[in-house]
C-alpha cells in the first residue's frame, strides 16, 4: 500500500488528507479503526521514540503521546507495590510482563495529560499490556507486533473503533526529512544522533562529577525524550520513566517549572494521605485522577469544600498541610534531567533542585555558563555538557 486516504487533516475543514510513500510502499499496517492525521503525527513520532530507547537501553519501552509530544516515556522495570497502586495497576487481571510494565509507567507518570493517548510499545503488545490498555481512555497504540489474544482485546475496545496500528520494526527512513509549510518545502538531514554515546558524560564541567551507571541511563531516557518533544522542552526522569515534561514552552525556565511541577504532582501522589484517599465506590478513573491532582494542588478546597467532597469521598479528608507537603517533597532525591539546549541561566537549576535533582545533562554553550555550574556546585549536582541540542518542530 503506498498511500492511506484519512477522514480530514488536523481539524475537520481541512481536506483532502493522506499519508503517502513517493517511492516503495507504506511501512505500516492499519488492524483495527481509521486513524486521523494526528494520530498518525502521534504515532510515527512515538515509535520513533520507543524503538531508540529499546536500543539505548535494551530494555523494552513505551509512550503515551498527546499532541506530538510525549505525555510519559518508560522503560519495562518493575513496579513496585507503590507505583502499582498510583497506577491502578495494582489490581491488573495478568501478571505484568516488562512490555505492560513499561506502559504502566509511561501512562502513569501524568495521567491527567495522557487521557485521550496514542500509545507506543517497543515489543509485540501482549494480553498483558492489551489488558491495561483497555481499561484507559485512549486514541490508539502502534506496534511491531500483537499476540492473537492482545489483538482480540484491543479489537474489541471502544466499540470496534480503536486504532490499531502495526508498524516494520525493520523499516529506516530515508537519510533527508522534508515537510512544507505556507507552500514552501523544507528539507532537512535526520536527527540521528547517538544519544546512548558514551562520550555524551565526558565533559562534566561541576565539582561532582560523579554519574552512576543507572544515572547515565535515567539521563539516555530523558535526552531520547526530548528528542521526540516539541520544542523548547525539559525532562525529568526517575528509575526508567519520565517522571515530569515541559513541552513547547517559549521560555527555558517555563519549561523548568512545567516539568517540576509535574514531577512534584508524581511524587506527592505517593504520599501515604493521597494514596488513602477514601474515594467513593465506583468513581471513574479520570475524575479520580482529577480529584488527586486538585487534593494536591492550591485549588484544593475546589473538592474539599461541603458539598463538593461528598461527590468524591466517603468522608471528609484532611487536607496536606504546607509541612507535609515540603517534608514529603524533600524525600525525592536521585532526579535525572535533561535539557534539549543550554540552560541560559542558574535559575533552572535553583528550580530543578527543588524537585529532586541531583544529575543534569544538557548542551551548554551559554555565555552565562559559569552561573549554570556554580549553581549545580552550590547544591553538589552533578552535570554533563553534551555539546548536543534536540530541538524538535
Amino acid at each position: 500500500m503506498k498511500e492511506l486516504e484519512l477522514k480530514y487533516g488536523c481539524n475537520p475543514n481541512q481536506k483532502p488528507s493522506r499519508i503517502f510513500m513517493t517511492e516503495g510502499e507504506l511501512p505500516l499496517t492499519v488492524l483495527n479503526g481509521r486513524p486521523g492525521y494526528i494520530n498518525f503525527l502521534d504515532a510515527l513520532n512515538s515509535w520513533q521514540l520507543v524503538k531508540e530507547l529499546k536500543e539505548a537501553t535494551g530494555l523494552p519501552a513505551a509512550a503515551s503521546f498527546k499532541h506530538v509530544s510525549p505525555a510519559g516515556a518508560a522503560v519495562g522495570l518493575p513496579l513496585s507495590d507503590t507505583l502499582k497502586k498510583i497506577y491502578w495497576v495494582e489490581d491488573a487481571p495478568l501478571p505484568l510482563t516488562p512490555i505492560a510494565c513499561a506502559y504502566a509507567r509511561a501512562r502513569g507518570a501524568d495521567r491527567m495529560s495522557s487521557y485521550g493517548d496514542f500509545i507506543a510499545l517497543s515489543d509485540e503488545c501482549d494480553e498483558a499490556t492489551a489488558r491495561l490498555i483497555n481499561r484507559e481512555v485512549s486514541d490508539g497504540v502502534i506496534a511491531p507486533s500483537y499476540s492473537p489474544k492482545a489483538l482480540e482485546v484491543l479489537k474489541a475496545k471502544r466499540k470496534g473503533t480503536y486504532n490499531v496500528i502495526q508498524i516494520d520494526p525493520s523499516y529506516r527512513p530515508e537519510p533527508i526529512e522534508r515537510k512544507q509549510v505556507f507552500g514552501i518545502t523544507f528539507e532537512q538531514g535526520r536527527n540521528e544522533v547517538n544519544l546512548a554515546d558514551p562520550a555524551l558524560f565526558e565533559n562534566i564541567p561541576t565539582k561532582n562529577k560523579k554519574f552512576p551507571e543507572d544515572k547515565k541511563r535515567d539521563l539516555i531516557i530523558a535526552l531520547i525524550t526530548l528528542k521526540y518533544t516539541q520544542s523548547n522542552s525539559v525532562c525529568y526522569v526517575k528509575d526508567g520513566q519520565a517522571i515530569g515534561i515541559g513541552a513547547g514552552q517559549q521560555s527555558r525556565i517555563h519549561c523548568t517549572r512545567l516539568a517540576g511541577q509535574k514531577a512534584d504532582i508524581w511524587w506527592m501522589r505517593q504520599h501515604p494521605k493521597v494514596m488513602n484517599l477514601p474515594f467513593v465506590e465506583g468513581i471513574r478513573r479520570a475524575d479520580r485522577d482529577n480529584t488527586i491532582d486538585l487534593y494536591i494542588g492550591p485549588e484544593r478546597e475546589d473538592v474539599l469544600k461541603d458539598g463538593a467532597w461528598q461527590q468524591f469521598f466517603t468522608t471528609r479528608p484532611e487536607p496536606l498541610t504546607e509541612e507535609e507537603t515540603r517534608e514529603w517533597l524533600a524525600k525525592n532525591t536521585g532526579v535525572c534531567l535533561g535539557s534539549d539546549a543550554f540552560f541560559p541561566f542558574g535559575d533552572n537549576v535553583e528550580r530543578a533542585h527543588k524537585s529532586g535533582v541531583e544529575y543534569i545533562a544538557q548542551a551548554g554553550g551559554s555565555v552565562r555558563d559559569d552561573h549554570v555550574i556554580m549553581t549545580c556546585d552550590k547544591y553538589n549536582i552533578a552535570m554533563a555538557f553534551t555539546g548536543i541540542r534536540l530541538f524538535h518542530h
